[in-house]
């Protein structure tokens, strides 16, 4: 086929730092139009990277695309994509899949009728250390997955721009824009296993006090609304259990990310990769020292997308898996503002 063209929905950060220069890279892609709210904005990012078309309304682009990629606050999400399948468009929408499991479902319908493919930006599975983790788990190394540790914590930085902390927009804070990544690759990496049960709490009390410390902006703690810290308990089906924190705003040393999975014949450690193992006398620990990878993870990423386009290939991201992501969100925030755990 000739050229993909591609439009961008929403103009914000994440298309201009991230989706725009990494289709930039394929010469087989070009981004022709963008599309936001914000005009001149739009104008401003169609200039600067030399797309030609700054759409008036999502309909006009999509009569002139073959793919969109949607950017936009979360609210956003489900409308604009299932626009596009039921055009034959293919798209790549930004994390989270949707604000409630009903959004998710619609979208997975629009996708089964479509000729176009959903591809969710959960961009973790694409990083080197996720790569090399699938690796050594599907190798069996670790054998069956038992516990699963997943913190995903930042030290007093919430997002002072953009819509970030709008519930209404966004859905949630902590949880929903920086805690799935890792919930996503967690869940990924043990086989997308059924999740059955959630218990949780949600946290926003730093941000809600008066002058907050805060490294990334400024913000309004008088009109904070979203979860700035996240904890909860998940049973999945075979017995499998995740404990999982997230945080904006913890009063902890310092960043940390962190996936550790126990299983029958040995452990993991994601990030600074490590394989724990013991066998008979012996407990072993295996550092790896180097993942080799032809290209970071915004180039695989828009890669596995562009190839799902043109030669039917799989998507790393399922739609379907994407969907059950955003089942526990929602259930965590059920149980945290019921006092109870959810069966899910």
């Amino acid at each position: 086929m000739s050229k993909v063209r591609i439009g961008i929905v929403g103009v914000g950060g994440i298309a201009t730092e991230r989706h725009i220069p990494a289709f930039k890279e394929f010469d087989n892609v070009e981004i022709t139009h963008v599309h936001d709210i914000n005009t001149e904005r739009a104008m401003i990012v169609a200039n600067q990277f030399g797309i030609p078309h700054v759409a008036k309304n999502y309909q006009e682009m999509l009569e002139q695309v073959d793919a969109v990629v949607i950017t936009t606050p979360n609210k956003f999400h489900a409308p604009f994509a299932i626009e596009a399948l039921n055009h034959d468009k293919s798209v790549l929408c930004e994390k989270p899949m949707a604000l409630t499991t009903e959004e998710c479902d619609a979208m997975i319908e629009a996708e089964r009728n479509s000729k176009g493919r959903l591809h969710i930006a959960y961009h973790y599975r694409f990083m080197k250390e996720a790569i090399a983790a699938k690796k050594i788990i599907n190798k069996g190394i670790i054998g069956e997955p038992l516990v699963i540790r997943v913190k995903a914590m930042r030290r007093r930085k919430v997002p002072g721009w953009g819509v970030f902390t709008n519930k209404e927009l966004q859905g949630g804070g902590a949880l929903i824009d920086y805690g799935c990544h890792l919930l996503d690759l967690a869940m990924w990496l043990v086989g997308s296993r059924k999740p059955i049960e959630v218990s949780a709490q949600t946290y926003n009390q730093l941000s809600r006090m008066p002058n907050p410390v805060n490294e990334w902006g400024s913000f309004n703690p008088e009109t904070f609304e979203v979860d700035d810290h996240v904890t909860a308990f998940i049973r999945f089906e075979n017995n499998i259990t995740m404990l999982f924190e997230t945080s904006w705003a913890a009063n902890v040393e310092s960043d940390e990310e962190h996936i550790s999975i126990s299983g029958t014949k040995g452990g993991l450690n994601v990030f600074e990769m490590k394989v724990n193992q013991a066998d008979d006398t012996l407990m072993t620990t295996l550092n790896i020292d180097y993942i080799q990878v032809e290209h970071p993870f915004e180039y695989l990423q828009t890669e596995n997308f562009l190839s799902s386009i043109i030669h039917h290939t799989p998507l790393r991201v399922k739609s379907t898996e994407a969907r059950e992501v955003s089942r526990i969100i929602e259930a965590v925030y059920l149980s945290a503002s019921n006092n109870k755990a959810i069966l899910i």
